[in-house]
């Protein structure tokens, strides 16, 4: 039975993968990255989705595991541009739009234009602070995991 769970997560993981390289490269064409970081986008936005799939799995949070998996894309990139140097953000914006809150933002939007039209009712004032503080705390999640690794590799003077 555990190695059909494993199997199942597995496959699960790399389905996630897959498909959150394909708006990495997309995205990455739209900035205009060159044609040689393309993979590396790729790679990017699907170890950072898959990080966050597999933590999210395991019970943590999803802004949690937002910011773990976009520190982690930030350190790869940082590793990416020294060994081909280039800047990290042509590694790493590309391969955070994956995870943008595309789904918490658009429930928020909804339940906004729901109480336009029909009135305030506490169930939709509800679900625009639920989906739009979890949509916020995302996009921050985003933000700090990006600077995470200019925060550590590139102060001049020490932290404490």
């Amino acid at each position: 039975m555990a190695i059909m769970d494993i199997s199942s997560l597995l496959l699960a993981l790399l389905n996630d993968m897959f498909f959150a390289s394909i708006p990495a490269v997309g995205f990455a064409l739209v900035f205009n990255v060159p044609q040689k970081a393309l993979k590396y986008c790729a790679i990017g936005g699907a170890l950072g989705h898959g990080c966050r799939f597999l933590l999210m799995h395991y019970g943590v949070p999803i802004e949690w595991a937002t910011l773990c998996a976009a520190t982690l894309v930030g350190m790869i990139g940082v590793h990416w541009s020294h060994r081909f140097l280039a800047h990290p953000k042509v590694f790493t914006v590309a391969a955070m739009i994956p995870m943008v809150p595309g789904v918490f933002a658009f429930k928020a939007m909804i339940a906004i234009v729901e109480i336009n039209h029909r009135g305030y009712n506490p169930q939709l004032l509800a679900a625009l602070m639920e989906n739009g503080v979890k949509a916020v705390f995302i996009v921050a999640a985003l933000a700090i995991g990006l600077a995470m690794p200019g925060l550590l590799f590139y102060r001049r003077r020490p932290v404490v």
